[in-house]
């Protein structure tokens, strides 16, 4: 065979193979699970994801819990505002239950609880719900591991963030492209590792300018597999998704 015509072949099958990228369970594998769980944490290692997502906020007795609603409304029934009730009573709730019925009794979880279920070589991301109150808590929790990632819509509580936590990758979360533009320029010179990013706004005049200030790329909720495909193609570094396992199958990363 040609040297000209073996290169050609080698080229083909490099490019045919998906660009490295993580596949992030959102709440964990929240499509079959309910959502923020030991359960749902479990089923995404179950289904191979590369990481896990969580929400938390700060009990009133300084307990990092793990939901995405600053209220128990949604996925209990019943209406407590975590910043003003204690861990105890917040740890009494089922929140499996509104999911499936083979879920009832699930409870609430601590952070910690979450983090126990972390593989070897995984990664959990946390999102800060609350703001940097949070933050002498965590760093109780988290001793010096690479392997917990930080995201929060709020800029200030992520650069403060990046302060406590500098061995680990903090990404600054947006949904709202002029918003992204005006902070573009502030996401490099605080010095964050990355913007996660509402899928539709992610094109390639963003991943170029991400690109030119060495900032990587996220994106969530992606649960359609020709989205992800055009992310991975643009560059995007994670994709989050409600279903880990699926989405690997469809796109061919697992």
């Amino acid at each position: 065979m040609k040297k000209s015509l073996l290169l050609v072949l080698i080229m083909s099958l490099v490019t045919s193979v998906p660009a490295q990228v993580k596949i992030i369970g959102h709440r964990g594998a929240s499509f079959l699970a309910p959502e923020n769980t030991v359960s749902s944490a479990r089923l995404a290692w179950e289904n191979n994801a590369d990481a896990v997502e969580v929400d938390i906020y700060l009990s009133k007795d300084n307990k990092i819990i793990c939901s995405h609603d600053a209220n128990t409304k949604r996925t209990s029934g019943k209406d407590l505002k975590i910043p003003e009730t204690d861990s105890k009573i917040l740890r009494k709730l089922d929140v499996g239950s509104f999911k499936d019925l083979k879920y009832k009794g699930e409870r609430i979880p601590f952070l910690k609880d979450i983090i126990r279920t972390v593989p070897s070589g995984k990664e959990l991301v946390i999102e800060l719900k609350c703001k940097s109150e949070v933050l002498p808590y965590l760093k109780k929790i988290i001793k010096k591991n690479k392997n917990f990632v930080f995201i929060c819509f709020d800029f200030q509580t992520i650069v403060e963030t990046k302060k406590v936590f500098q061995e680990n990758s903090c990404y600054w979360l947006c949904s709202n492209l002029e918003l992204l533009e005006k902070y573009f320029d502030k996401v490099a010179e605080s010095k964050l590792d990355g913007i996660s990013l509402g899928y539709a706004i992610i094109n390639e005049k963003v991943m170029e300018k991400a690109k030119s200030l060495d900032i990587e790329v996220y994106s969530w909720t992606v649960d359609d597999p020709a989205e992800a495909k055009r992310l991975i193609a643009l560059g995007v570094k994670g994709i989050t998704t409600n279903r880990p396992g699926w989405l690997n199958e469809q796109i061919g990363l697992h």
